[in-house]
């Protein structure tokens, strides 16, 4: 078998557009002969995976998962609404969840592993399916507590939260649909980055009418900003989706929320 030159595993990547380590697998396979390894690339699928890599995915499904001991959640793009609705890839998102609330130790963010391990899967279904899928993000906790999810406009948002003590389901359920509507950044004002709350001082003081204003007075319009911005940014500090009299924090008094992630197609990460 002829060795497998650096410049044989360029040329065929130049024309496939698939991974080194599989061009290079192919080359090996086919003994060095060019055409072969191309033939063995579109056989598997990878080189019509790589040929539909680059293209935009805007469309997609997050799915969720609970159990007893677990929440898990993934989000999985594609690039039509069409796939996104298809029976196919909505079965491989809730399919893949499960995986990842089931086989994986790890607690926390999963992207990586996750990605590394579906390479086959995400290369089987672009070939079913026509479209380039790219699994974006992957994650899963582990809880003692009481963990609920929503997942909104069949998979266009996605809420899982952690509650302790909040045993009720309507109230953990309302809690999820909140966090969907109302989009909170952060759990409470004590986990805004200090970096955050100066860089929103800045902009209320570079507003014309606080110009020149001493610095004691201008202090405490500040402060009443950015409180403002926790009310409408910290999850406790909200108005409460079903009782605008009452702030998210005195819903349930008996309940702490512990934490909370909101994910939604195609938003920066």
């Amino acid at each position: 078998m002829s060795e497998i030159s650096a410049s044989m595993v360029k040329e065929l990547r130049e024309k496939t557009g698939a991974g080194m380590m599989d061009c290079k697998k192919a080359l090996t396979e086919s003994s060095g002969d060019l055409d072969k390894a191309v033939d063995l690339l579109r056989k598997s699928g990878i080189a019509k995976a790589a040929k539909k890599a680059d293209r935009a995915t805007t469309e997609g499904k997050i799915a969720s998962h609970i159990n007893e001991t677990t929440a898990s959640m993934i989000e999985v793009l594609c690039e039509t609404d069409f796939v996104a609705k298809n029976d196919q890839f909505s079965n491989y998102c809730d399919e893949l969840c499960l995986q990842v609330s089931k086989n994986y130790s790890t607690t926390g963010d999963l992207s990586e592993t996750v990605k590394n391990d579906q390479q086959n899967a995400i290369i089987d279904l672009v070939t079913k399916v026509g479209e380039n899928i790219q699994l974006r993000r992957a994650l899963r906790w582990e809880s003692n507590a009481n963990c609920a999810s929503y997942i909104h406009m069949g998979g266009k948002i996605g809420v899982i939260v952690e509650v302790k003590n909040g045993s009720n389901k309507e109230y953990l359920n309302d809690l999820c649909m909140h966090i969907a509507a109302f989009n909170p950044l952060y759990l409470s004002p004590e986990e805004v980055p200090e970096p955050v709350i100066e860089k929103e001082k800045e902009i209320a003081a570079a507003q014309p009418e606080l110009i020149g204003k001493p610095t004691e007075i201008l202090e405490k319009i500040l402060m009443g900003k950015v409180n403002k911005w926790y009310k409408e940014n910290c999850l406790l500090k909200q108005v409460w989706v079903k009782d605008d009299k009452k702030r998210v924090e005195q819903v349930d008094p008996n309940a702490t929320i512990l934490r909370f992630v909101r994910w939604q197609i195609g938003e920066e990460i």
